[in-house]
């Protein structure tokens, strides 16, 4: 059922190619507008569905999807272009597909969905990279506003965040597939 938060989660999506288009056109303040609008509808859409009884089994679907979508082109492309390292953009991306790829496997194997509820480190991971962007955004939109080493530090920070979510998430799907195997 396609409500306003699924709606609003729908132009996020939609807004990625433009964003990406505005990034390697070195027009980094209107990236940075676009990922803002990003951010801006994906607070709303969860408030919207949360305040208006307006859930779905859509929405709770293409909402992290969304925000993956985002996420992930984010590293990749200032990856490729050397706005923040590659080594980052790396983990992030590679992290994202150890959890897919082992969400994959683990309902092949036990023939059941598995249900991947965020964490408190997972959260804090996304926080942490959806910071990253947007300072890595500032800062090509307007070098001086950060000072040489902040963005390192938060580098460091988010790739820390993201290495033991990561783990977490992978020790919570073996005790998952662990109970499965033993119960069944």
């Amino acid at each position: 059922m396609l409500n306003l938060p699924n709606f609003l989660t729908l132009v996020r999506i939609i807004a990625i190619p433009f964003y990406l288009v505005l990034l390697a056109s070195h027009l980094y303040l209107d990236a940075l507008l676009v990922f803002i609008l990003g951010g801006v509808t994906d607070a709303l859409d969860g408030f919207i569905a949360r305040r208006m009884n307006q859930k779905t089994s859509l929405g709770a679907h293409l909402d992290p999807i969304a925000d993956k979508l985002l996420l992930t082109s984010s590293f990749i492309m200032l990856g490729m272009m050397g706005a923040l390292p590659l080594w980052l953009a790396v983990l992030v991306v590679s992290r994202d597909i150890v959890i897919l790829a082992g969400f994959v496997f683990v309902s092949f194997l036990t023939n059941e969905r598995m249900e991947v509820q965020p964490s408190l480190m997972g959260k804090l991971s996304t926080a942490l990279q959806l910071l990253t962007i947007a300072v890595v955004l500032v800062m090509l939109a307007n070098a001086e506003i950060l000072t040489p080493w902040a963005d390192e530090v938060l580098f460091y920070l988010t790739a820390a965040a993201t290495v033991i979510s990561g783990v977490h998430y992978l020790y919570r799907g073996l005790l998952w597939l662990q109970n499965r195997v033993t119960v069944g």
